[in-house]
């Protein structure tokens, strides 16, 4: 039976849609996830010279959302969000170094694989679905490599930094001369194509992580060869951005960190180059995998869900990597191909979030809701992308800082009451913010209302792996932002 909280949504888009749930079948789930992603996807046209076919196809066969956002700009708690369906503002989970099962909220979570596997699916994973250090051994049947490491080690190139710069950290890239075949991606891949390429004779979940294009660009000298560092165009960028910028804003943006490390030592263009040679690799690695299901006996049989954890800045708002509450690094990649439910070349641009892939998987594999979940079921707009969707998509960053985003508007308000508004329908880049004019108040108010009503307490922290090991700005910011609490508290 429908619980009151499941059976609202559902009601909103009719009986005839309860009762096909209701009957549906145990749908094998291809479930691919791609590591700091933007939208420099073809099809999302975020950047004129990328180069995603693959990524492309996929989306004209069933439905992409255009105005997708994570529960979260890194990976760890935007990943957590959507594995258990609990939002960081109720779970704690706010940085990469606190691991779900330590939070007093999300600790006993039934992830989204426990719950299928409760329901007889078999779930196997490979590669980056969780965060790398907090795998979650006890929500797969078998994973690989192992259950606690999560994707095999890339080759790097035999100079370090290859970038030129000197105290780069991870924040390096170059290419490796060895073929495809010797990349963790590439093996993951593989991994999951030959379980594609065997008769499925019980529901499956399928999870594939894919970790390019996170840092460091490490890839095949081809793909950087793709993009011609002459030919790149930067992307657009107002020197005076962050003039209109809240100071916890400015302190997240850190324009003299990564930005002017690059810049001062003439790498912009290399640095794109090397992002979108990224790309084009996690690219060609979906295409395998699609190409193994296409040609395998279960051609015809797999929704596949695919999706990126979060944006990433390229000197937008003077900004490089994720940590910000901005569109660059809230807006992800998600798309969906479901045999029976999807048409093919949907494009839905409603909000929606990441939280709502675990309640829009209940729904369209038939199984029993849950009632924590947070998210809110796609399920209607998958089979009409028009579908009308009123609720916005909530990104959270540390503690007390959120970002709203409807169709229109994004409204932003940080843990000190600092404000920032954005017009999409003329201001795209969100040059211009637009909080402090009185004729938004009313528009403030209401968008303020999807904001949590309360923020839960930091959950506690753990030394596990980090592939994000050097933050940058994001740990300053951080670190900035615990020393006011406390001068508050004191």
């Amino acid at each position: 039976m429908l619980s009151r909280r499941q059976f609202l949504p559902a009601a909103a888009y009719g009986s005839l849609t309860i009762l096909t749930r209701a009957a549906a079948p145990r749908r094998n789930i291809l479930f691919i996830a791609i590591d700091d992603m933007n939208d420099w996807v073809g099809c999302l046209g975020g950047n004129p010279q990328t180069q995603t076919p693959n990524l492309d196809r996929l989306a004209r066969q069933g439905v992409l959302f255009t105005n997708a956002h994570c529960a979260a700009p890194l990976c760890n708690p935007s990943r957590a969000a959507l594995m258990t369906g609990i939002r960081p503002a109720t779970s704690g989970v706010y940085t990469n170094g606190q691991p779900f099962r330590q939070s007093a909220v999300s600790k006993e979570a039934v992830t989204l694989p426990m719950h299928l596997r409760a329901h007889g699916y078999r779930v196997l994973g490979s590669g980056k679905i969780y965060h790398g250090g907090f795998p979650d051994p006890q929500s797969w049947d078998d994973y690989w490599p192992s259950q606690k490491q999560n994707k095999p080690p890339d080759p790097a190139p035999p100079n370090l930094p290859a970038n030129g710069i000197p105290g780069s950290g991870n924040m390096d890239w170059g290419p490796v001369d060895v073929p495809d075949e010797q990349m963790g991606d590439v093996k993951v891949v593989e991994w999951v194509s030959r379980h594609l390429a065997k008769r499925v004779t019980e529901p499956l979940f399928l999870g594939c992580g894919i970790f390019r294009p996170h840092l460091p660009w490490y890839v095949p000298r081809k793909y950087f060869e793709m993009f011609p560092v002459d030919k790149i165009q930067l992307p657009p960028v107002k020197e005076d951005d962050l003039d209109d910028i809240p100071p916890i804003g400015r302190r997240f943006a850190d324009n003299n960190g990564d930005h002017k490390r690059i810049t001062s030592h003439g790498k912009w263009r290399e640095a794109v180059q090397a992002y979108l040679a990224s790309i084009a690799f996690s690219d060609a690695a979906v295409g395998r995998v699609l190409r193994a299901l296409e040609t395998g006996p279960n051609a015809g049989d797999f929704s596949i869900v695919l999706w990126s954890d979060h944006g990433w800045h390229l000197g937008e708002k003077l900004h490089w990597r994720k940590f910000t509450l901005w569109e660059e690094a809230t807006r992800n990649v998600l798309m969906a191909s479901i045999p029976g439910i999807t048409r093919p070349g949907g494009r839905c641009r409603r909000p929606v979030s990441l939280l709502d892939i675990y309640p829009t998987l209940i729904d369209v594999c038939g199984v029993a809701p849950r009632k924590e979940l947070e998210g809110l079921s796609l399920y209607a707009q998958l089979k009409d992308p028009l579908a009308r969707r009123k609720v916005p998509a909530l990104t959270t960053y540390l503690l007390g800082n959120h970002s709203v985003r409807d169709e229109r508007w994004r409204y932003i308000r940080y843990s000190d009451g600092g404000e920032e508004l954005y017009d999409h329908d003329q201001d795209t880049q969100e040059w211009t913010n637009l909080a402090a004019k009185p004729e938004f108040q009313k528009l403030k108010a209401e968008l303020a209302r999807w904001l949590p009503k309360t923020d839960a307490p930091d959950a506690p922290a753990s030394r596990g792996v980090d592939e994000d090991a050097d933050l940058g700005s994001a740990r300053e910011a951080e670190r900035q932002l615990k020393r006011s609490r406390k001068r508050n508290k004191e």
